[in-house]
């Protein structure tokens, strides 16, 4: 006999019913709590994806560190930076309480099996996009990511709570710096607007495909993985930042943006065959920012071998050396 959709081999109509009533009471679902195997999966799925954007996307600011133009700014990306990989590890830490190995995870980014958000793979021009994509990446997570605290799986909701705390500092810190420009000299104007005419897109994309052409957008908001749909979150994003931008004096590279009766705002049409390219790699650094992790996992490996020598003779109450 077939299983019914989303109940796998050994599971029951029976238990699915009581864990789809815990998710209407809104409760938190904790590693040691039954779960059907596919919620298990997806949660897995989303949330390596999550920590793999946050390890990868340390790599396209990490670039600037060292040609800040101040000590301040120099200062500021470093914790950025620093903060990007403490999220990576909270997220890869919460995918392992559902049974994902790092490992498995590491080995699954490297060989393009898993994806990472697609914004990461764009180049950084010049110091204005550090500070865009402050304003408008970051902008674009913590939206997301707000969401996400919400979520049905304590683990990965309370990685957010601290998460998006630190996501509001770099969203801030990225929204004064191009501030600063756009009211600066000719050629800084022209540097924020450039950074703008090149992130913008980038970050709509980011928030993920329209509703109708999302394959998992159903399953994660049934069982309180996703509490609102991409379209919604974008639909915040740009209700906040069209009118914060527009203030600032830039020019939003959209001809057809416009508000509509409700007061929303309305963006003209993405490109998404431009999406699906750089997530293939077709288009953009995704070979080269996949090549940096593989070099970074090599020149690694030492320290992984002679921390599991050291914890398997701890474990056999050797001394250490």
């Amino acid at each position: 006999m077939t299983q019914p959709k989303h109940i796998a081999e050994g599971e029951t109509a029976e238990q699915h019913a009581a864990f789809e009533a815990r998710i209407q009471r809104r409760e938190k679902i904790e590693p040691g709590d039954w779960m059907p195997a596919e919620y298990r999966r997806q949660l897995i799925r989303m949330i390596s994806q999550h920590a793999h954007s946050e390890v990868v996307g340390m790599l396209p600011e990490g670039e600037w560190i060292d040609k800040a133009p101040t000590l301040k700014r120099k200062t500021i990306l470093m914790a950025k930076v620093q903060d990007e990989a403490g999220h990576g590890q909270y997220l890869y830490h919460a995918a392992e309480t559902l049974g994902a190995t790092r490992e498995d995870m590491i080995e699954a980014l490297l060989t393009r099996r898993a994806k990472y958000s697609s914004i990461f793979n764009y180049p950084t021009h010049n110091w204005a996009d550090v500070g865009m994509i402050g304003w408008l990446v970051d902008g674009a997570a913590i939206k997301n990511q707000t969401m996400l605290a919400g979520c049905s799986y304590g683990p990965y909701s309370r990685a957010m709570v601290r998460i998006c705390s630190e996501e509001t500092f770099h969203h801030k810190q990225g929204k004064e710096m191009i501030v600063l420009y756009a009211q600066g000299t000719p050629e800084q104007r022209q540097m924020a607007q450039d950074a703008l005419n090149r992130w913008w897109w980038p970050a709509l994309m980011m928030l993920g495909p329209h509703d109708a052409d999302s394959p998992n957008t159903g399953v994660l908001s049934q069982w309180g993985i996703k509490l609102k749909t991409n379209d919604e979150v974008r639909q915040e994003f740009l209700n906040e930042h069209a009118p914060e931008l527009l203030e600032a004096g830039l020019t939003i590279p959209d001809p057809d943006l416009h508000q509509d009766a409700a007061g929303n705002w309305v963006h003209g049409p993405i490109d998404w065959s431009e999406f699906w390219a750089v997530i293939k790699g077709e288009q953009g650094l995704g070979n080269e920012r996949l090549a940096t992790r593989q070099a970074a996992q090599d020149e690694g490996a030492w320290v992984r071998e002679a921390l599991e020598a050291y914890m398997n003779r701890a474990a056999k109450g050797e001394a250490a050396d």
